[in-house]
């Protein structure tokens, strides 16, 4: 049997790729992982497509028991755990695999050679909790699920220590399209990740924001950066609401998304706003440590 039985599911431990996009005229966000450079590296280094389906694990690990000989790689947030991270390894019929505790941001990847074997909703195997759609049910892990091992593998595995680095205390971004409504900046003050973030969007506490005037409700994208009334940013995630009223005074750039992937609660952070040309040079430049891969 080519599965991954679930001993202990962990906080919320989720199948993730890269998403579903291109369904917000139904009110659906792209969702997909949190960190989308971690799950791709991982799968990477085992030989997958880089959106291969992978398990998405939050602050709290799991406790797995593979069924069959099997090919991992541990990638994103380090987690208390008896094997090596972003490494492949090789893991025989019978074992169980104990992740434990974050030691350093919020998410971790297990990517399996061959990729989790998940029915796709509307193309994509991730799970979108707010709509209860995709993976397993649309819901987190469960102890007693099973995880069947596909047959995704186009490439060798990648032998040896790739360490990916990503730096959570200053995220980068661009003018929003109402950041002339706003008397004050977000660069250079720091804020710290509140209590009830999630998936939807990172809630921060700081420096109050004075908007000068009201927005009607319009499309709101991924890393979006909404001001409501009260003053206080929200980062939209990556299942965000696809409409929203409250003005936009930033947009987190492509390459630091996936450090806002790895935000724990009580994280503080500094912004940086920067031009878009060079929003996009920092992009090539992370495709190209991810194409050494290839």
């Amino acid at each position: 049997m080519t599965a991954i039985k679930v001993l202990s599911p962990g906080f919320l431990s989720t199948c993730q790729d890269l998403g579903r996009p291109g369904y917000a005229h139904l009110g659906i966000s792209a969702s997909g992982a949190a960190d989308t450079l971690s799950l791709r590296w991982g799968n990477l280094l085992v030989g997958n497509p880089e959106g291969a389906a992978a398990l998405e694990m939050t602050l709290v690990g799991g406790t797995f028991e593979f069924q069959c000989s099997a090919t991992i790689a541990l990638t994103g947030s380090e987690f208390t755990a008896a094997v090596p991270w972003c490494s492949a390894l090789d893991i025989n019929a019978g074992d169980v695999l104990q992740i434990g505790p974050t030691r350093s941001g919020a998410r971790c990847y297990l990517c399996v050679r061959g990729g989790l074997s998940v029915a796709p909703v509307l193309g994509s195997a991730s799970t979108h909790v707010l709509t209860a759609i995709g993976g397993c049910g649309g819901r987190g892990l469960r102890k007693g699920d099973t995880l069947e091992i596909g047959n995704a593998a186009v490439r060798p595995v990648r032998r040896g220590h790739f360490p990916l680095q990503l730096r959570h205390d200053i995220i980068r971004v661009t003018d929003g399209p109402q950041h002339s409504w706003f008397n004050d900046r977000m660069d250079g003050a720091t804020y710290r990740v509140a209590e009830d973030s999630n998936r939807m969007g990172l809630r921060l506490e700081g420096p109050k924001l004075e908007c000068a005037r009201e927005l009607l409700t319009e499309g709101v994208s991924l890393g979006a950066i909404q001001v409501p009334r009260e003053g206080q940013p929200i980062i939209t995630f990556v299942e965000h609401q696809t409409t929203g009223g409250y003005p936009k005074i930033a947009n987190v750039i492509s390459a630091d998304l996936p450090a806002v992937g790895q935000l724990r609660p009580r994280d503080e952070v500094c912004f940086e706003t920067i031009s878009r040309s060079r929003a996009l040079e920092l992009l090539r430049r992370q495709e190209a440590s991810l194409c050494s891969l290839t």
